[in-house]
């Protein structure tokens, strides 16, 4: 099992000290504020947007990158002695976890009510920043549209039998695993991840492997975010691959949007600064920077996708609050360990 999927699991469990009116309004001269992030993003993706809030306001950052699933157990760990200031996630699964253990400082109704309620805490903890909507990719010379099933739950037919792959141990997956049982309970989750075990499924280490080997033929449909069909077309502009959005029928439960998202730390001492980093990810320059350089989808109201995006208004999302994909992560990272996948 993956090293970081054994530090959410026993981890997980670490009992977090409740956190009531931690931390005071420091950090509001910016030539004095130093904020310590926690970046679960892409270095080379969001540093040139770090390096800018620093630029424009003059607070200096200091960052720690590296995979959401790292970041969340060292965050428990470290509890009310938390080093972090702010937690940069790549997935709502982890601000859920940390909301629970009361880890998050509720954020201002004006910071708040920029985003769409239900790609945000119920309470006001955390915020999405970019949406992500969880794909069928598949290879136009192989697969037609009217091949494809209907509900991702499908791609457990012996028809896609050693033709489908993912990454299993990728925070969104995880999430979308955690959206399932909310969804269709945990039996119905389980025959669904025993299937995909059973339909020979290929694991892949992370998202581009997994569009990469669908771009090459290796595999015919791909379990993925959708953005990353557009940074293959960066490097293949005639790679033969598509996404499908599953679940859009009359029938169909959906598809699975999931956010990328940021809180303040209960006891962070640098509040004013750290709010200013969250409206600094929502103000529209940010906003159109990760449209742009990533294709997500962009969490600040009023602000459009790139035009080679179905509105999220236009689609049937699954009916899960994100809020509740933190509410039992170790029961997901378990279930996955115990059908095998990981």
């Amino acid at each position: 099992m993956p090293k970081t999927l054994i530090r959410i699991l026993l981890l997980a469990t670490v009992a977090a000290a409740t956190l009531t009116g931690c931390g005071g309004d420091g950090g509001g001269d910016g030539d004095k504020a130093k904020l310590v992030v926690y970046a679960g993003r892409n270095e080379n993706l969001v540093r040139p947007l770090l390096d800018r809030f620093t630029k424009e306001t003059g607070i200096d950052l200091s960052v720690r990158y590296n995979d959401t699933a790292e970041l969340l157990p060292t965050i428990i760990e470290e509890g009310s002695n938390a080093r972090a200031d702010v937690f940069l996630s790549q997935d709502a699964g982890a601000l859920g976890e940390l909301a629970g253990k009361n880890l998050l400082r509720k954020l201002p109704d004006d910071i708040v009510d920029q985003v769409e309620p239900r790609f945000r805490d119920d309470a006001g903890r955390w915020v999405g920043v970019t949406g992500r909507a969880r794909v069928i990719a598949y290879n136009t010379e192989r697969v037609t549209p009217a091949d494809l099933p209907r509900s991702v739950l499908e791609v457990v037919d012996p028809k896609w039998k050693g033709k489908v792959g993912f990454p299993p141990t990728n925070a969104s997956f995880v999430s979308f695993v955690s959206s399932l049982r909310e969804m269709v309970g945990d039996d119905r989750t389980r025959s669904f991840l025993e299937g995909l075990k059973a339909n020979d499924a290929k694991f892949y280490d992370n998202n581009v492997v997994t569009i990469d080997a669908v771009a090459s033929g290796e595999i015919e449909l791909g379990l993925v975010n959708h953005y990353y069909l557009y940074n293959e077309f960066k490097e293949r502009p005639k790679a033969p691959v598509a996404n499908y959005y599953p679940g859009q029928d009359a029938a169909g439960e959906g598809t699975f949007v999931n956010v990328s998202g940021v809180g303040v730390l209960a006891n962070t001492d640098q509040v004013a600064a750290a709010e200013r980093f969250v409206r600094f990810l929502l103000d529209e320059k940010s906003q159109h920077y990760f449209r742009d350089e990533t294709a997500e989808y962009p969490m600040r109201k009023g602000i459009d996708p790139i035009a080679e995006l179905p509105p999220l208004g236009d689609l049937k999302t699954i009916d899960v609050p994100l809020a509740a994909l933190g509410r039992d992560l170790e029961g997901t990272v378990k279930m996955l360990k115990d059908v095998g996948l990981t």
